[in-house]
């Protein structure tokens, strides 16, 4: 029994089914995110089930990985291998399981700074820049780098050596656990500045146990995108 003719779809019909207004699926065939159209004879636009499938391929990754990573995405899905794609979904996933791995590591390594940072301190505890980097397992240069932007504070016995008492430590694990949960100098020296104003660690729990939570969003949304891209791309596996 014959297969039956595929339906073809202007941009407007494509765009009720989708969601999508006419510009858009120009925009998106325009960058590659959908294959490009055929041409009619009157030169109008005729699309197909194919073009469907990747409009809602687009959808769903733009709603696991944002709008832009997943525009950057598809041309690749589209155009390249089966295998290429598989690995780029594979690598999708990776990220956020590290991610989520950073995110924890920071957090326990926020517990410790704090829990040690009302410990009793003696002098004779300070630590030196190797001593303090080799404990949190970032270079020196890192230490210099924080201490520059104003996050970290430490004594100096010289003009060229640097001690770290309590404060300055505490500081330097803050730093280092944020910094492993993935977030950037301007948003740490906000973050620590409320903590030295109001004396409120409990932000800097908050902010990373909410970005579990988007990470935890991120995975079931890359499930839900995953029916989508097995349409997009079932057909080709056992052509290439």
């Amino acid at each position: 029994m014959p297969n039956p003719p595929e339906q073809v779809m202007t941009t407007v019909a494509l765009g009720r089914r989708v969601g999508y207004s006419t510009q858009q699926l120009r925009d998106l065939e325009r960058l590659g995110v959908i294959p490009r159209a055929q041409r009619g004879t009157n030169g109008y636009r005729r699309y197909g089930s194919g073009h469907e499938i990747a409009v809602r391929a687009y959808r769903a990754m733009a709603a696991a990985i944002g709008p832009v990573p997943a525009r950057q995405l598809m041309p690749a899905l589209i155009d390249g291998s089966v295998e290429e794609a598989a690995e780029r979904i594979d690598v999708l996933h990776a990220g956020i399981a590290d991610e989520r791995a950073r995110v924890r590591e920071a957090l326990r390594g926020l517990g410790v700074a704090l829990a040690e940072a009302d410990d009793d301190f003696d002098d004779t505890d300070a630590m030196s820049i190797g001593e303090l980097a080799q404990a949190l397992g970032v270079r020196s240069s890192a230490l210099r780098h924080w201490e520059a932007e104003g996050l970290v504070h430490p004594l100096r016995g010289t003009a060229s050596s640097r001690s770290y008492d309590s404060t300055a430590i505490t500081e330097a694990r803050i730093v280092a656990a944020l910094r492993a949960g993935g977030y950037g100098i301007p948003a740490i020296a906000r973050i620590l500045e409320q903590v030295r104003l109001h004396a409120d660690t409990g932000e800097m729990e908050r902010i990373l146990q909410d970005r579990l939570v988007v990470l935890t969003r991120r995975s079931v949304a890359l499930l839900a995108a995953a029916g989508h891209l097995h349409v997009l791309l079932a057909d080709r596996v056992d052509s290439e």
